[in-house]
């Protein structure tokens, strides 16, 4: 935790903010060692620019929705710093009705059936890890994303 509180630190002063501004939350993506640092390398040359979400996992874990505004700090695998995000647009719908036009944005995937292949893959893993079923019309949490702070 004091990582993170010290690149939190180093980020406000840096591009001067007020230093009782918070952050939301600090993750990294995926359930892999792999996958965490392949999709934060992705971010941090800015192919990736959103994530999707279980709507349920928020639920279950008692977690609040993300809000446009949101500051987050993304990880490596091993809880590493690297960058801090700002959420730019949420965008809540059935796993089914999510379009290429709107998934396209995560960077992931040449197509939407490779998406859902892999999404449905990690939610089915996530769910039940934590208590949820995958269904082809639960809801997802899309949030956009724009880098606003990195280091190498």
């Amino acid at each position: 935790m004091d990582k993170i509180n010290q690149f939190w630190n180093e980020f406000l002063i840096t591009t001067g903010r007020d230093k009782t501004l918070k952050y939301q939350e600090y993750y990294h993506f995926e359930l892999t060692e792999y996958w965490a640092n392949e999709l934060l390398r992705l971010v941090l040359i800015g192919q990736k620019q959103a994530t999707a979400s279980s709507y349920e996992a928020f639920i279950l874990e008692n977690e609040r929705l993300p809000q446009v505004g949101d500051l987050c700090i993304i990880t490596d695998f091993h809880g590493n710093p690297k960058c801090v995000v700002e959420t730019t647009q949420i965008t809540i719908l059935p796993f089914n009705e999510l379009t290429y036009d709107i998934v396209k944005r995560e960077g992931e995937d040449e197509n939407l059936e490779s998406w859902r292949k892999g999404h449905e893959k990690f939610f089915r893993a996530e769910g039940k890890e934590i208590g949820y079923a995958f269904s082809e019309d639960m809801k997802v949490v899309f949030e956009d994303f724009k880098v606003i702070y990195k280091i190498d």
